[in-house]
C-alpha cells in the first residue's frame, strides 16, 4: 500500500492531486481553462470560449502521481453521461511543473505545454473521447490504470457500465483472483496444506512472470475481450502486433516512438539468461534488489547487475574505464540509459530506462537517432570519436543477432526482392528482430495475389511459418496468405497449417486473422479498395463468423460501389453482434448510396436507438433528413450530434447548411466557426462562412 502501485490513482483528494487546482487560468489561443476546487471540495476544469456556453467538467478520478524518475505525469478522468470515464486533455508534468496536452492526433511534435499559441482544438483529446478501460467504440487505456477494470455496454440500459475495484494496483492485479486464498486464511487452515488458494508467483516460469508485469508495462494489441489477471495474457493481447500499426520499435527492440518496458524481451539478459522484472524490482515495496532478493539502496546500485556479472567488479575501473565513484561506473549509466520517448517530443520530460540493456554503440545509436549512453555525458564528442574510444577500450564488440543485422541492412536495399531475401536469410533467433523484418517485408513487397513472388522469399516465409514465436509465425502465414493465397500450392500449405492450429492453438490463428484485417484497414485508408477487399476475404477464411472482419468486408464493398454485397455483409455482422451502432451507420450509408433513402434513415434511427450516446448516428441521420427535406428534424439530430461531440466538423458544417435553409443565419455562422475550429483547412466551410459574412456586411464590405 505504500508503494507507488498502491498510490497509483483514485478519487481526487488534496493528498493525491499534485497539479495546481488553485484558480490560475490555463490560457489557450481561443479558450481559458481554469482548474479549481469548488466550495464543496470538487475538483473542476472550467472551460470558457467566446460565444460558447461555459462548460464545467468535474474530475472524478485521478491517475498517476508524478512518480517516474524520468518524468512523471498526472492525468484526470471525468464520468460522462454514457457511463464511460473519459480522459481529459489537461495533463500535468511534475518534472516540468506545468500543464500540457498531447496533440498527436491532429498535429506533430509530441506533447506541448499549454500556451496562448495553442488552440484548445489542437489538443488531441479535446473533446474527450478516450476512456478508462477498453471498449470497441473508443480508444482506451486498456486495463492498466487500475484494478479489475471492466467496461461493458448494457443493451437494456443503452449505456456503458464502467466498473473497477480501485484505480490503484491491488493484490489481485498481479496474483489473480483471491477468493479461495481469503477463504482458506479465514478458516485458519491455510498453514495445514501446501495449497494456499492461488499460485505463488515465485513458481512461475520466466515468461509467465514477465506476462504478469507486461499486462500493464507493455504496448499491446487487444485480441479478445475479458482479460483478468490470472488468465493467459497471450490469449487476450499481443505484444509485437503494435509494430504493424506504427514504427514502435527498432529491430533491436529499442524504442523508436513510444513504448514501456517490453524492450526487456530483446535484452541478452532475457534471451540468453533468466532475467525477469522481479529480479531487480521488489514488486511489493517497489524498491530495488539483486537477483538473490537482497535489498539494494536504490535504482543506481550496481548490485542489480553484479549479482549475475561479478567479474565486472574485479576491479570495476578495468571494465568501466571510469572512476569507481563516478556516474560512468554505474552499470545502468551505460547499459540502461534514460531515453526520452520521441512521440512525447522534447518539451515535456518523459524519459524511460532502456530495458533492452544494450551495449553502448555510439555510431549505431546515432544512426538510429537514439541519444545513447556515451552521448548523454559527452555532448562535445562526435559519434565517430566516441565509437573510436569504445573500440580502443573494448576492441570488436559483440555483434547483433543476425535478424537485427539483416533487418537493418535491408532498409538500405532499394530493390524489394533483394531486401526480402536479406531479411529471410537470417537463421538465428531473435523474435522481435524477425518480426520487424517481416513487417518491413510485408509493407514493401507483399500485396494481394502478387503475380510474381520470388521462390526464395516464399521458402523463407514457409520456414518462418514454423517459428516457435506465435507472432512471428502468424505474420509469416498472413504474408503468404495475402500474397500467394490464391495459388493451389500455397492454399494447400496454408490449409495444412490451419488444420494444425484448430482448435487448440487460437493464439496463432487469432493473430493471423488480425494481421490480415489490419492489412485491410491499411489498404482501405490508402484508397486501395480492391486490395482491402482481398485482405478482408483472407481474414474471413482464417476466422469466419467474426463480426469485425465481416464489417470490414462491408466497408470495402461500399467503397467499391458493390452496395448489395455491402448491405449483406453489414446485416451479417449485426446478426453476430447487434450492439454495433457504427455498423448500422455503415449499413445506412450503403443504402443511401444505393438510392434507398428511406432504408438509410431507418438504419440511422436504429443506430441512435442502439447507441443513443454515439454522435455518428445522429450526424448521419441529420444529413439524411436534410436530404429528404425534413429540415427541423435534421436540425434536431445534428444538434444532438454536435452536443455529444463538438469536434465533428462535418456535422457542424451540415448543421450550418440546415440553419441557413431555415434563415437562422447567426446560428449558421456559429456552426461554421465550430466546424472550422476542428477542420481549419476545409474549403467549403470557409467559403460558406465568407459568403455569409459578406452578405451580413453593409454594401458587401
Amino acid at each position: 500500500m505504500g508503494s507507488t502501485h498502491g498510490r497509483a490513482g483514485g478519487p481526487p483528494t488534496r493528498d493525491r492531486v499534485i497539479a495546481p487546482f488553485n484558480g490560475a487560468p490555463l490560457r489557450f489561443k481561443d479558450a481559458v481553462v481554469t482548474p479549481s476546487i469548488t466550495r464543496g471540495g470538487a475538483y473542476v476544469f472550467t472551460v470558457i470560449q467566446k460565444d460558447r456556453p461555459i462548460r464545467v467538467i468535474q474530475v472524478d478520478e485521478v491517475v498517476g502521481g508524478g512518480f517516474m524518475a524520468g518524468g512523471g505525469t498526472q492525468a484526470f478522468f471525468s464520468r460522462f453521461p454514457d457511463g464511460t470515464l473519459r480522459f481529459l486533455p489537461f495533463d500535468y508534468s511534475r518534472a516540468a511543473g506545468r500543464w500540457f496536452c498531447n496533440p498527436r492526433s491532429r498535429a506533430k511534435g509530441g506533447a506541448l505545454p499549454v500556451t496562448p499559441e495553442l488552440a484548445l482544438a489542437d489538443c488531441g483529446d479535446w473533446t474527450p473521447s478516450r476512456i478508462l478501460g477498453s471498449a470497441d467504440r473508443f480508444r482506451g487505456c486498456q486495463q492498466c490504470h487500475g484494478s479489475q477494470i471492466d467496461v461493458q455496454f448494457d443493451a437494456a440500459a443503452r449505456r456503458y457500465q464502467t466498473r473497477f475495484t480501485t484505480l490503484a494496483v491491488n493484490c489481485e492485479s498481479c496474483h489473480g483472483p483471491g477468493r479461495r486464498h481469503v477463504e482458506l486464511a479465514r478458516s485458519g487452515k491455510i498453514g495445514d496444506q501446501a495449497d494456499i488458494g492461488m499460485r505463488p508467483l515465485a513458481t512461475l516460469t520466466k515468461d509467465q512472470s514477465l506476462r504478469v508485469c507486461f499486462q500493464c508495462h507493455a504496448v499491446k494489441t487487444p485480441l479478445e475481450p475479458g482479460y483478468l489477471p490470472g488468465r493467459s495474457l497471450d490469449e487476450h493481447f499481443a505484444l509485437k502486433l503494435p509494430a504493424l500499426l506504427d514504427s514502435v520499435y527498432f529491430a533491436d527492440g529499442r524504442t523508436r516512438a513510444f513504448a514501456y518496458q517490453e524492450g526487456h524481451l530483446s535484452s541478452d539478459c532475457y534471451l540468453n539468461g533468466s532475467m525477469t522484472c522481479v529480479d531487480c524490482h521488489d514488486p511489493h515495496t517497489q524498491h530495488y534488489r539483486d537477483v538473490n532478493r537482497s535489498p539494494l539502496p536504490g535504482r543506481l546500485d550496481n548490485g542489480q547487475c553484479l549479482g549475475c556479472h561479478p567479474s565486472k567488479a574485479e576491479p570495476l575501473e578495468r571494465h568501466t574505464h571510469h572512476r569507481a565513484a563516478s556516474p560512468g561506473s554505474r552499470c545502468v549509466s551505460c547499459h540502461m540509459p534514460y531515453l526520452q520517448q520521441s512521440d512525447v517530443g522534447r518539451q515535456i520530460p518523459y524519459a524511460r530506462s532502456d530495458h533492452t540493456i544494450p551495449i553502448p554503440r555510439p555510431l549505431y545509436d546515432a544512426r538510429l537517432g537514439v541519444d545513447g549512453a556515451c552521448r548523454q555525458c559527452h555532448r562535445q564528442e562526435t559519434p565517430e570519436g566516441l565509437q573510436a574510444q569504445v573500440t580502443r577500450w573494448y576492441g570488436e564488440l559483440k555483434p547483433h543477432p543476425d535478424p537485427i543485422t539483416a533487418t537493418i541492412a535491408a532498409d538500405s536495399v532499394a530493390e524489394p526482392v533483394a531486401a526480402a531475401r536479406r531479411v529471410l536469410a537470417a537463421h538465428e533467433t531473435h523474435p522481435l528482430g524477425e518480426f520487424v523484418g517481416l513487417t518491413n517485408l510485408l509493407r514493401r513487397y507483399a500485396f494481394p495475389d502478387a503475380p510474381e513472388f520470388d521462390r526464395e522469399v516464399t521458402a523463407g516465409l514457409e520456414r518462418r511459418a514454423t517459428s516457435r514465436d506465435p507472432e512471428v509465425r502468424a505474420l509469416a502465414l498472413a504474408t503468404l496468405h495475402l500474397a500467394r493465397g490464391a495459388t493451389f500450392r500455397e492454399r494447400q500449405f496454408l490449409s495444412d497449417r490451419l488444420q494444425e492450429l484448430a482448435p487448440r492453438d487460437a493464439a496463432v490463428r487469432d493473430r493471423w486473422a488480425w494481421i490480415l484485417e489490419a492489412d485491410g484497414d491499411r489498404y482501405l485508408n490508402a484508397g486501395d479498395y480492391r486490395s482491402a477487399l482481398a485482405a478482408y476475404q483472407r481474414a474471413d477464411e482464417v476466422k469466419p463468423n467474426d463480426a469485425s472482419i465481416i464489417r470490414g468486408l462491408g466497408v470495402a464493398y461500399t467503397r467499391l460501389g458493390e452496395l448489395d454485397k455491402a448491405a449483406d455483409r453489414f446485416r451479417r455482422s449485426l446478426e453476430l453482434n447487434p450492439n454495433q451502432p457504427q455498423v448500422l451507420v455503415e449499413l445506412g450509408v450503403a443504402l443511401a448510396q444505393r438510392g434507398d433513402l428511406a432504408g438509410a434513415i431507418t438504419a440511422f434511427q436504429s443506430a441512435v436507438a442502439v447507441g443513443p450516446w454515439d454522435p455518428i448516428g445522429y450526424a448521419n441521420l441529420g444529413a439524411a433528413l436534410l436530404q429528404r427535406g425534413a429540415i427541423q428534424p435534421a436540425v434536431d439530430a445534428l444538434e444532438k450530434a454536435v452536443s455529444l461531440d463538438p469536434s465533428l466538423a462535418d456535422a457542424s458544417f451540415t448543421l450550418a447548411r440546415a440553419y441557413a435553409t431555415l434563415g437562422r443565419l447567426k446560428q449558421a455562422t456559429g456552426a461554421l466557426e465550430r466546424s472550422l475550429e476542428f477542420a481549419p483547412g476545409e474549403p467549403a466551410a470557409r467559403q460558406m462562412l465568407d459568403e455569409m459574412r459578406s452578405k451580413a456586411t453593409p454594401s458587401g464590405r
